[in-house]
């Protein structure tokens, strides 16, 4: 039987919330273990577009929500990172793009009066013309109008890969995870791999895979929800970079595109929006490959989209069960039993999911204690993007 570990919080679950995270810890003086069971990023995080969104999206319809008022800071704290200066240093981070951008291919909607007067955007949106225009946009026949967002784009691969090494010694690939109990029932940490390991906290930031970690521990709240997506993916020479916003007629993006590195050196546009929602969500990847095609054609015909490489991908973005199926504005975080639950709910709320943890360790007086060093242990590998896995 593997030798009994111990530490001062364990947490699974390696998307880029559990890496956040579990960086932030340390860098507090914690002793940390990460657990994965399958790759670093592998499941929500490496589907991600990489927006590091600042609310503008949600205020499309002409009022500030919850969620913009929530993510408004983000983009600031994750700058800051970027450059070095800031909660963790992710210099080195490939940033694919300064900005995203709003995009109205023709007169733009009434709404969009308050749209830029509310607190969401204020001071953080300028118009953009000529060579300031994205790549894909540079076009005479180009006749819409382009905002440019206070929000960043980050390659999520080489953000996945640097927080892995601020990870050090912390990573632990385990396959078989269950609880681990003392005689009065007591959570005392889990057994990994037939390991136990004994932790002053537990954190599950898994993602979807939380649902199954739930049932495991025997604990039915928070119950979880997904809502799912089906996400386009077109590769080609033609392509060129683009991260914006599409304005449609309603309160959401008609497209959302990003524009990714693949390892042959062109270009993948990955698509989301309304497109990826609801109707898309029901069509076939053919039905869906079909509609994408059509909507790029009619809002970029000067394009040549013959030689492109198509492909879909359905993501669930696994969240804490809502009324309705609605997006949640916050991070999230609860604890049970002495367990910490959560999930971010987006990419750009990591940094907010970690303050939640801090928080509740702070408020139960959990501090640093002196632990035996690791053993060198099995680490999960990083997560492939799957524009390199669907168009090779």
């Amino acid at each position: 039987m593997p030798s009994e570990l111990s530490t001062d919080v364990l947490i699974v679950g390696a998307g880029v919330a559990g890496l956040w995270l579990n960086a932030r810890l340390r860098r507090l003086g914690y002793s940390t273990l990460l657990v994965e069971s399958a790759t670093l990023g592998g499941g929500q995080s490496i589907k991600s577009q990489g927006i590091i969104h600042g609310g503008a999206k949600y205020a499309l319809h002409g009022a500030l929500t919850g969620a913009s008022e929530a993510i408004a800071d983000m983009p600031r704290r994750w700058r800051e990172a970027l450059q070095g200066s800031g909660e963790l240093d992710l210099s080195g981070v490939r940033l694919l793009s300064e900005a995203h951008y709003l995009w109205s291919p023709g007169t733009l909607a009434g709404n969009l009066t308050s749209f830029f007067a509310s607190k969401a955007v204020r001071g953080r949106v300028d118009q953009v013309k000529g060579e300031q225009l994205p790549p894909a946009l540079q076009d005479k026949a180009f006749k819409g109008k382009v905002y440019r967002l206070a929000e960043l784009v980050v390659d999520v691969p080489s953000l996945i890969a640097r927080l892995a090494a601020l990870a050090g010694d912390s990573l632990l690939r385990g396959e078989q995870i269950q609880p681990w109990h003392d005689g009065a029932g007591r959570l005392l940490g889990l057994s990994v791999d037939g390991r136990p390991i004994a932790a002053q906290r537990v954190v599950l930031s898994a993602g979807a895979g939380t649902e199954a970690l739930l049932a495991a521990l025997g604990i039915e709240q928070p119950a979880m929800q997904r809502r799912p997506l089906h996400m386009i993916l077109a590769k080609g020479d033609s392509l060129k970079p683009l991260y914006a916003h599409c304005l449609g007629g309603g309160p959401k993006p008609r497209l959302t595109v990003t524009t990714h590195p693949a390892a042959n050196g062109q270009w993948v546009w990955y698509i989301g929006g309304d497109i990826a929602e609801s109707e898309g969500v029901a069509r076939s990847p053919e039905q869906q490959i079909a509609t994408a095609k059509k909507e790029l054609g009619q809002l970029l015909p000067w394009i040549d989209l013959s030689q492109v490489q198509w492909a879909t991908l359905r993501v669930d973005r696994a969240e804490p069960a809502q009324s309705g199926l609605v997006r949640p504005d916050n991070a999230f975080l609860a604890e049970q039993q002495g367990l910490l639950v959560g999930w971010p709910t987006k990419l750009a709320l990591a940094p907010d999911f970690a303050d939640r943890v801090i928080t509740s360790l702070q408020q139960a007086g959990i501090k640093p204690g002196n632990h035996a060093p690791l053993p060198d242990l099995p680490r999960p590998l990083p997560g492939t993007p799957a524009w390199e896995q669907l168009l090779p």
